[in-house]
């Protein structure tokens, strides 16, 4: 919702541009100065350490302008709560903001991040689907920086001993998951199915894989009750009641969810692609034994939750043109390399994800270029914190009481709508 950790680490590392007081023209300075000097730059955990030495590099060029990075706790709604409250408050205190792509709307709506001049960033060089993630009503308000894309993980060993390719649609990985699994003493299916931000990434892939939406014009319409979004809402409550999505499954998130693959305890995960390296490692059971494809979905390959972070500014700083000239700096392609060699995070630059050299390293950068491009920004909406909690307060009442389809909808309705007509 980072690369190397579980949700915290799939979503989020970033910061983003400019703004004023009210009247401030887009890359206008706040306070009448002329928008230079130190600046902060605010994060949640940097869980590989690899950003200190990139804000070096800022650093040992712009004396009189450094930066100074300030950590906040590895949990996305941690994180969130903290810049929530300085944001209210009108405060200065960090300039460049660290905000998940799925709170770029949220962020804009409130007026604590303003429109970016486009043309200052590389947005051409960047994956297509990435920079909606950072508009609001048809304007930029953020710029990419790290991006993230669901993978389905198999176990290549045990799919080639029964003479069976990977799934591309869900009813093979259903088929799969009921026949083969309990041959092998495995559970069938697993993604992060607890109620916080990683079950609503994965609510939304099923039901944008099927088709369908959950809410619609950036949040002012809901639209889960249509056939597309019930079949991909079943996807979910029928595995469960059928029983290759297990039980145990409710209880997971990314960390839960890896370690059961790793463990050798599932045929098939959902998961992002942190997840690769660490079951790869020498200690995993499953090391050199499995695989990842793109998500399926009912008739071919679905579409994944677009994860990752956008660079934005607060419109309160006083040093705006500084912290541009931070994330200009921060969405080259050099510091983007780095970003995936040094941080094991996946880059927003598409050219890298054909890199020979770089493929070698990380061999599932093709699969996951075709993720990215394939996926979509998790339910896009300025009250999006409301409409996160909704779904996974009524997505997983129903998973666990094994609700049906038709009345998981009628609920999720009323709340959605209640939602946004307070909104």
């Amino acid at each position: 919702m980072r690369w190397k950790r579980a949700a915290g680490r799939a979503l989020l590392v970033c910061s983003l541009l400019f703004a004023g007081p009210t009247g401030a023209r887009a890359g206008e300075p706040a306070g009448g100065s002329d928008g230079r000097g130190p600046i902060t730059l605010v994060t949640g955990g940097d869980l590989t350490g690899y950003l200190r030495g990139v804000l070096d590099g800022w650093n040992d060029h712009h004396p009189r302008e450094k930066v100074t990075l300030v950590e906040l706790p590895d949990a996305a709604d941690e994180v969130r709560a903290q810049l929530v409250t300085e944001l209210r408050s009108h405060s200065d205190r960090f300039d460049v903001l660290n905000i998940d792509v799925a709170w770029t709307s949220e962020f804009a709506a409130a007026g604590w991040i303003k429109p970016v001049n486009a043309d200052r960033f590389p947005l051409k060089h960047f994956l297509r689907p990435v920079v909606d993630t950072a508009t609001f009503g048809g304007r930029l308000y953020a710029v990419p920086y790290v991006t993230n894309a669901g993978l389905l993980y198999y176990r290549k060993d045990v799919l080639d001993r029964e003479g069976a390719r990977p799934p591309r649609t869900w009813a093979e990985l259903e088929h799969l998951a009921k026949t083969v699994a309990p041959k092998y003493g495995m559970d069938g299916y697993a993604g992060q199915f607890l109620p916080y931000e990683g079950l609503t990434a994965n609510v939304g892939e099923a039901v944008q894989s099927a088709g369908g939406s959950v809410l619609a014009g950036e949040g002012s319409r809901v639209t889960v009750d249509s056939p597309a979004a019930r079949r991909g809402l079943s996807f979910l409550l029928d595995g469960v009641r059928a029983g290759w999505i297990p039980q145990r499954a409710l209880t997971y998130k990314e960390e839960e969810s890896r370690k059961a693959f790793q463990d050798g305890r599932l045929l098939f995960l959902r998961n992002w692609p942190y997840a690769y390296a660490l079951a790869n490692a020498r200690s995993s059971k499953v090391a050199g034994k499995f695989g990842a494809v793109p998500l399926p979905g009912p008739d071919g390959p679905g579409s994944s939750a677009l994860g990752g972070s956008n660079l934005a500014v607060n419109a309160q700083s006083r040093h705006q043109r500084t912290a541009t000239e931070l994330i200009s700096y921060l969405t080259s392609e050099p510091v983007q390399r780095r970003v995936l060699t040094e941080g094991a995070l996946p880059p927003v630059w598409a050219d890298l994800y054909a890199d020979p050299e770089l493929v070698r390293r990380f061999p599932y950068l093709p699969t996951l270029k075709r993720g990215v491009l394939a996926a979509k920004p998790r339910l896009k909406s300025p009250h999006y914190d409301q409409v996160s909690l909704a779904v996974q307060a009524v997505m997983h009442d129903a998973l666990v009481h094994r609700r049906s389809t038709n009345a998981t909808v009628a609920r999720l309705t009323r709340e959605l709508r209640a939602i946004v007509d307070r909104g």
